[in-house]
């Protein structure tokens, strides 16, 4: 493998100023934060990024200026989603130029290909770049659905190096381990199903409420992957399931985690047209889920809120 990626990779929010454009000096700071409470990875332009409501000179600029904060710190992996081939190569080979050290591709969407279209259209990425692919299972969102199987396939090809595996179908998980788990590094996209997948041996934890409690994650990560202290690990994950829960389940996960990270004292405004911000009624909502993580206050700095 070139790029050994594992732990919790925070799927980045782009912040956004009362104009819709984006706040890169926000952006900044929150970057440098998440490296700060301990994150393992930084993926921008994904589904909690807004990537599809960015023009490609803002992706650009937003993988730019990822980069430059993180300054080699941590690895950094590109979305590159897009709902045609040649778009999809083209995003994939300027992340490679500009230093990425992989890429994330969800299906193309809305055209639903077939697992022959699909196995072509991943083919072709792999081809054109020579920095590791990490595949995006999210049927809830791309309409397309790659199964175990289909998946371990893909990975026959030399690019395709991890997958994010995000139905919330922990027998999902399963049998991406037992079947191409040698040759896969297979990440937790759901995160409730995350300490449970830890626990089963993925490689890490691709989470956009990291975004909200990064130092929370890590420590799940830790407790589980590194001191094997389940007790302890379980104790934490209950405390974090209420918001965790609220926010797969709400049908709002992007408005929320940014929401939510206005309530740890961190704005990053409000998502792009056509997602609106939260209501006063759904902050309320999200405060009382937050409120049940007792240890946060332990996790976070008294400056930096996290």
């Amino acid at each position: 493998m070139k790029t050994k990626l594992h732990g919790v990779l925070v799927a980045l929010v782009t912040p956004m100023k009362a104009n819709s454009e984006i706040d890169f000096n926000t952006y900044t700071k929150h970057v440098d934060a998440m490296i700060a409470a301990g994150i393992h990875g930084l993926i921008p332009l994904g589904s909690t990024g807004e990537f599809y409501a960015l023009t490609p000179q803002e992706r650009t600029d937003v993988i730019k200026a990822t980069l430059e904060v993180a300054a080699g710190r941590v690895p950094v992996v590109a979305g590159a989603n897009a709902s045609s081939t040649r778009d999809v190569v083209a995003f994939s080979r300027e992340a490679e130029a500009l230093g990425c050290d992989a890429v994330m591709l969800a299906p193309p969407y809305y055209s639903l290909p077939t697992p022959d279209e699909l196995r072509a259209h991943y083919k072709a990425v792999n081809d054109a770049i020579g920095i590791p692919i990490m595949l995006y299972n999210y049927p809830g969102r791309t309409g397309v659905d790659m199964s175990p199987e289909f998946i371990e396939q893909l990975a026959e090809m030399p690019r395709i190096r991890f997958v994010k595996e995000s139905t919330g179908e922990i027998g999902r998980i399963s049998t991406l381990l037992r079947r191409c788990g040698d040759r896969l590094g297979v990440f937790c996209g759901g995160d409730t199903v995350a300490y449970e997948s830890l626990a089963l041996g993925v490689v890490g934890w691709v989470g956009g409420v990291a975004n909200v409690v990064p130092r929370s994650h890590v420590e799940l990560y830790r407790l589980v992957v590194e001191k094997r202290d389940f007790a302890a690990a379980r104790k934490l994950y209950f405390q974090m399931l209420p918001l965790l829960n609220l926010m797969e389940g709400g049908g709002k996960y992007t408005q929320w985690v940014k929401a939510a990270c206005g309530l740890m004292g961190r704005p990053v405004g409000a998502p792009r047209s056509p997602l609106c911000a939260a209501t006063p009624a759904e902050l309320k909502t999200l405060k009382a889920a937050l409120a049940e993580i007792p240890d946060l206050r332990r996790f976070s700095a008294k400056t930096n809120p996290l």
